[in-house]
C-alpha cells in the first residue's frame, strides 16, 4: 500500500502540546518576574540588572532541578562558565554609567545566558544556540498558557487560595505601612526610598518587565523540558578532491605574502617613510586602508571557516595540506590585523580618539584572537569548539573593555593630545557619561572644567536603590565651579 502524499499526512502536534508543563515553572517564572519588575531600572545602568539576572538564573536552576525529581541536571561546568560571564556583563551596570557600553553588555549577556541554557552544541546552527532563550520564550507562550489554564482549573482550588493570600497580604501592607509611616519619620523615609511613585507609567513598566522576565524564565525551562537534539561528533561530509581548495588557498597565501612583504617597510621602517615616499598625510594613509584591511580579515575568516568545514582531511596528505595552508594564511592574516591596528592608531594620533575608533580597534583585536584560535584548532583539525570559543572571547573582550573604562580611556588620550599642543574637542567630551567625570575634574582647568562637567551631568536625576551606579554616585560628589559663559 502506497504511503500518502506529504501534503496529505497529518501534522505532528506542536511541542507546547506534547511536553507537559512542570509544576515548578509557573512559580519560578512568576517570582523572577516580580523581582525583575521591582529591581530592573530599564532606563539606565544600575545594580538592579545584576540582581534581576541573579533572580532569573536562580529561578531557572531551581525549576529545572525540581522538574527532574532527583534525575541528573542539564547544567555542566560549561553552563556555569557561560552563566558567570552573563552575570559579569550585567554587573557592568553597577560600575559604569556609559549607555552604549551597557547596551552591548546586555546583548552579550543574552547570548552568554542562552549558551548556558543550551549546553552542548545542538543540531541547529550556532545562531540558534546564541538566541535560544529569546526564541524559546516566544514559543513558550502557548505552553505557559495551557499550563496556567490547567492550574486554575484544578479542583482543589489552589489557584483561588493563592490569589486570596496575595490579596490579603497586599491589603494588610496597604493598611499598616501608611499607619506606621505616619507614626515614625525614619520609617517613612525608608518607605519613601523603597516605594516608587505608583503612577500609570510605573505600573505599565512593572507589567512589561514582569512579562518579559517571566517569559525568559519560561523559555529557558521550555527548552530544558525537551532540549534540541545534540550535534553528532561525526565529521561532516567533505569533498573527496583537494584541488578546488588547494589552488585558491595557495593563490591567497601568495597574495598575502606579497602584501606582507611590502608592509614590512612600514612595520619595521616606520610610518614616516611611507608618508614621505607616498606623498600622503597621516589621515590619508590611515584612512585609505583600514576598512579595506578589516574587510580582508572578515573574508579570510569566512574562507578559513569554510575550509575547516568542507575541505578534505581523510588522508595524512590532506591533513598536512590543511595545516600548512590554513596555518600560513592565519599567520599572514595576523600581520594584516597588526597593519590595520597601526593605521587606526596613526589616524587617532592625528585626529583624536572616539568611541567608534576604539570599538573597531577592539573588534580587530578580537579578529586576531580568533585567528589564534584557528591556529590552535589546526593541531588536531577538530574545529567544532571554535564557534563557541570565538563567541566567548568576544564576550570576554567586551567585559575587559568595560573594566578598562573606555570613556575614561578616550578622555585621557584626548587630554594627552591637548597637553601636547593639539586641539581638544570639548563638545565631544561633554557628550560622554559620568564615567569621565573624575578625569575631567582632575585634568581640565576652569572655566572649561565646569562647562564640560555641567554638560555631562545635565540629565542626571536621582537614582532609586535598584538603579544605584558607582560612576553616577561618585560624579555627584564632584564640586562644580560658578556658572560661566560656555561657548
Amino acid at each position: 500500500m502506497a504511503a500518502p502524499p506529504v501534503l496529505m499526512r497529518p501534522l505532528p502536534p506542536p511541542k507546547s502540546v506534547v511536553v507537559p508543563l512542570p509544576p515548578a515553572v509557573l512559580p519560578a517564572a512568576g517570582l523572577a518576574g516580580v523581582a525583575g519588575a521591582l529591581l530592573l531600572p530599564v532606563d539606565r545602568p544600575g545594580i538592579g540588572w545584576l540582581l534581576s539576572g541573579l533572580a532569573v538564573a536562580a529561578a531557572v536552576v531551581v525549576a529545572d532541578r525540581r522538574s527532574r525529581a532527583g534525575a541528573e541536571g542539564a547544567f555542566t561546568w560549561r553552563s556555569g562558565g557561560w552563566a558567570a560571564l552573563a552575570l559579569g556583563l550585567l554587573a557592568v551596570g553597577a560600575v559604569r554609567a556609559s549607555g552604549w557600553l551597557f547596551v552591548l553588555c546586555v546583548i552579550a549577556a543574552v547570548v552568554a545566558g542562552s549558551l548556558a541554557v543550551v549546553g552542548e552544541r545542538t543540531v541547529h546552527s550556532v545562531l540558534y544556540d546564541m538566541l535560544a532563550v529569546p526564541i524559546e520564550a516566544f514559543r513558550a507562550i502557548p505552553w505557559v498558557g495551557r499550563g496556567a489554564g490547567r492550574f486554575t482549573a484544578r479542583r482543589d482550588g489552589v489557584a483561588r487560595r493563592i490569589a486570596l493570600a496575595v490579596l490579603a497580604a497586599a491589603g494588610l501592607v496597604g493598611v499598616f505601612v501608611p499607619l506606621l509611616a505616619s507614626a515614625d519619620a525614619a520609617f517613612a523615609a525608608v518607605v519613601t526610598a523603597m516605594v516608587p511613585d505608583l503612577s500609570v507609567a510605573t505600573l505599565v513598566r512593572w507589567c512589561s518587565v514582569f512579562a518579559v522576565v517571566g517569559l525568559v524564565v519560561a523559555g529557558a525551562c521550555y527548552f530544558l523540558a525537551a532540549p534540541a537534539p545534540r550535534a553528532s561528533g561525526d565529521r561532516p561530509h567533505r569533498s573527496g578532491y583537494g584541488l578546488e581548495w588547494t589552488v585558491p588557498l595557495v593563490v591567497l597565501v601568495l597574495v598575502f605574502s606579497v602584501f606582507v612583504g611590502v608592509r614590512l617597510v612600514v612595520l619595521f621602517g616606520g610610518t614616516e617613510y611611507v608618508l614621505r615616499t607616498g606623498n600622503l598625510t597621516s589621515a590619508e594613509y590611515a584612512r585609505g586602508g583600514f576598512w579595506q584591511l578589516c574587510a580582508v580579515t572578515v573574508l579570510t575568516l569566512a574562507i578559513v571557516a569554510a575550509a575547516l568545514r568542507w575541505a578534505p582531511d581523510s588522508t595524512k596528505a590532506d591533513r598536512l595540506r590543511q595545516r600548512v595552508l590554513l596555518g600560513t594564511l592565519s599567520a599572514l592574516t595576523l600581520v594584516l590585523v597588526g597593519s590595520a591596528l597601526s593605521r587606526m592608531w596613526t589616524y587617532q594620533q592625528a585626529y583624536g580618539f572616539t568611541v567608534l575608533r576604539l570599538l573597531v580597534e577592539v573588534c580587530e583585536l578580537w579578529f586576531g584572537a580568533v585567528f589564534v584560535l584557528v591556529l590552535a584548532s589546526l593541531i588536531r583539525l577538530r574545529p567544532a569548539w571554535l564557534p563557541r570559543a570565538a563567541i566567548g572571547t568576544a564576550a570576554a573582550a567586551l567585559l575587559g573593555l568595560a573594566l578598562l573604562d573606555p570613556e575614561r580611556l578616550i578622555a585621557d588620550a584626548n587630554l594627552d593630545r591637548a597637553a601636547a599642543g593639539k586641539t581638544l574637542d570639548d563638545r565631544y567630551l561633554a557628550r560622554f557619561s559620568a564615567d569621565v567625570v573624575p578625569v575631567v575634574s582632575d585634568r581640565l582647568a576652569e572655566p572649561l572644567r565646569t562647562c564640560v562637567l555641567r554638560q555631562v551631568l545635565r540629565d542626571d536625576t536621582p537614582d532609586g536603590w535598584p538603579a544605584w551606579n558607582l560612576s553616577r554616585s561618585a560624579a555627584r560628589d564632584v564640586r562644580l565651579g560658578p556658572v560661566t559663559a560656555c561657548g
